[in-house]
């Protein structure tokens, strides 16, 4: 299977982190957080890796080149202008045959991408997502399920949440589900996707650790996560 991380993200809310480079590239501990992912992908046997990249690419091209110090093989599609979430990933795997593990660059998880790939394929839905439960949903897309995983509603960032079960970011996409999204027009997946392919969407609840590092507090305290279990993580302190 074929992983599509989409690393395009500024990280506004991160700055002065990210006024030279991508979110993607913020180190935690020791190394860029898009490189755990990287590392995350190649142990669980996921080696042919794209990345669709935006704001500063070649911060990123530069420290990863094709990608074999990692043990992986990593191939670019670079946005001139932003097409969206699924816009993006739907224009840099054009031509190619599913299914596809898509992940958000800019967040930090442990989990078994494995599991994932697994679950979806028992499901037989288009797409399915992980999720995962957080104290304040109000920053994150909220998901609401039914007894059998099948998605019955979707909130982008509400004001006022039913439910603490978000979306990680992290997806398993057959291609008739990318083959929805149109050419040369911005699409983004919560938006504008799901909504199409309602009754074929399936979220997988997973208790891993989780972080979209999107603030300065959130940033920190991952790094004090990876710190506490250096040796599980490739380094000591």
């Amino acid at each position: 299977m074929k992983a599509v991380i989409m690393a395009g993200g500024v990280g506004s809310r991160l700055r002065p982190l990210t006024d030279r480079i991508p979110k993607p590239m913020v180190k935690i501990i020791d190394k860029p957080v898009l490189e755990y992912t990287v590392r995350q992908l190649a142990s669980c046997g996921i080696t042919d890796i794209c990345m669709t990249l935006c704001y500063r690419p070649s911060v990123i091209t530069r420290h990863f080149k094709d990608g074999a110090k990692d043990g992986v093989n990593i191939k670019y599609h670079i946005e001139k202008t932003p097409l969206g979430t699924a816009g993006g990933v739907a224009a840099a795997v054009k031509g190619e045959e599913g299914p596809f593990l898509v992940i958000s660059g800019d967040a930090f998880t442990d989990m078994d991408f494995s599991e994932l790939i697994d679950y979806h394929r028992e499901k037989g839905g288009l797409v399915t997502m992980a999720v995962t439960n957080v104290k304040d949903p109000t920053s994150f897309g909220v998901v609401y399920r039914d007894g059998d995983g099948k998605v019955v509603k979707f909130e982008e960032k509400p004001e006022k949440p039913h439910s603490h079960t978000v979306n990680m970011g992290v997806y398993v996409m057959d291609k008739a589900a990318l083959d929805l999204v149109p050419k040369n027009m911005k699409f983004d997946f919560a938006k504008d996707l799901f909504p199409l392919i309602e009754g074929r969407l399936y979220a997988m609840e997973t208790d891993c650790y989780w972080s979209d590092i999107g603030t300065l507090s959130s940033y920190y305290l991952t790094n004090a996560f990876v710190a506490s279990d250096g040796k599980r993580f490739g380094f000591c302190l």
